[in-house]
């Protein structure tokens, strides 16, 4: 198969690096609007099979050129490119996967083309990181094994392994997002109904094997999609997973305005956005650099088989690639994305249509070929 992979940064790039090392793909373009960044990646990969390319994903035009010649499009740009990204592969015919947005519903118009994507016979499969991506599948996976589903519980968290003060956390994707996250309300159903909760709330404790006590948290985005391919089950949450006193210093923050995207104040004239002060404030401080993190993540997906509850657990802990020097984060998000596209690329996934993760991603197969680059994750029937 021929698999394009739009955007050179790190998810664009380990993505590539496992379509590169994968023996179904023969062949991966890798676009940016800067093609000499793209070629630094492909370059790095020291394969025959990739070649970089100068794509300006918002031209509709020159997106669609690019993309015609391959099987499957890897969207690893910014969320605010995917309903372009998706219109135009369905345009083209070619199947399309992407990391996620559910700020300014960008998930929501990229779902609504799904009729459009029948009748081209193209399958679009949004939300393909970790959480949304890897929940929702293990989300849909434990609820295929159950005759009724009554609640689905959703813990992730991307953490130092050696957390350091003052916020014992450093950040694995866009702090702008993670903002987001944190000052959004969280959508949740709870006895059967869809509420909104204040996000870095109802705190609880949380083990995982070597981590603990850690601590659990409402934050926003999350539920993404799940909220309506379960919406008659009687709760289902998702919870940030972070260093114990984390939601405390945050919350403190956000009451203090100084996370919302749009708050300003003015000084000495000039209108400053808070945000701004904030991530130029806490960038030193939260910024990874070579120290290592872990993702922690767990799905519990409850409800009744033969006549008895039944419970179904995915556990995965998740660490960098010390020969590599690809972050946690990376291997478990740019994993499944790649995987994913394969699955389509191959034909093992064959619905078409605009179809959500838990929908439509075969859960043995995803966790097998998941194993089989080192991220491993575990089923406990209880």
């Amino acid at each position: 198969m021929k698999v394009a992979v739009l955007g050179s940064g790190l998810m664009g790039k380990e993505a590539a690096r496992d379509l590169v090392h994968s023996s179904g793909v023969q062949e991966v373009g890798l676009a940016d609007i800067d093609q000499s960044r793209a070629e630094a990646v492909c370059s790095s990969l020291h394969s025959s099979k990739i070649k970089a390319f100068k794509v300006d994903a918002g031209n509709e035009s020159n997106l669609a050129d690019f993309i015609k010649q391959y099987d499957v499009v890897i969207n690893a740009l910014f969320y605010s490119f995917n309903e372009i990204v998706a219109k135009t592969a369905i345009k083209v015919g070619v199947h399309s996967v992407d990391l996620g947005g559910h700020i300014g519903h960008i998930t929501d118009k990229v779902l609504e083309l799904d009729e459009k994507a029948k009748a081209a016979g193209v399958t679009v499969i949004p939300d393909l990181g970790v959480a949304p991506g890897m929940i929702n599948i293990l989300s849909g996976f434990g609820a295929s094994k159950l005759e009724v589903i009554r609640s689905i519980k959703l813990y992730v968290g991307g953490i130092p392994v050696r957390p350091e003060p003052p916020l014992e956390y450093n950040h694995v994707f866009s702090m702008e997002g993670l903002l987001d996250h944190y000052s959004d309300p969280s959508m949740i159903i709870r006895d059967g109904k869809l509420q909104e909760v204040e996000s870095l709330t109802e705190l609880e404790p949380i083990y995982f094997d070597r981590f603990g006590p850690l601590e659990a948290f409402h934050t926003s985005g999350g539920t993404s999609t799940l909220l309506k391919s379960f919406s008659s089950i009687e709760n289902l949450e998702y919870k940030t997973i972070r260093y114990p006193g984390h939601a405390d210093k945050m919350k403190l923050l956000v009451d203090l305005n100084l996370t919302g995207a749009r708050h300003e104040v003015e000084i000495g004239g000039v209108k400053v956005k808070t945000r701004d002060v904030l991530l130029k404030s806490i960038d030193p401080i939260v910024d990874l650099k070579d120290k290592e993190d872990a993702v922690l993540l767990r799905v519990v997906v409850g409800g009744y088989k033969e006549g008895r509850d039944k419970c179904y657990q995915y556990e995965m802990i998740t660490y960098k690639d010390r020969v590599t020097n690809v972050t946690a984060m990376a291997r478990a998000t740019a994993n499944t994305i790649s995987v994913v596209a394969q699955m389509l690329g191959n034909g093992q996934v064959t619905k078409r249509g605009v179809c959500p993760p838990e929908t439509i991603v075969p859960g043995v197969l995803y966790m097998d070929e998941m194993a089989k680059r080192g991220v491993v994750i575990s089923e406990i029937e209880k």
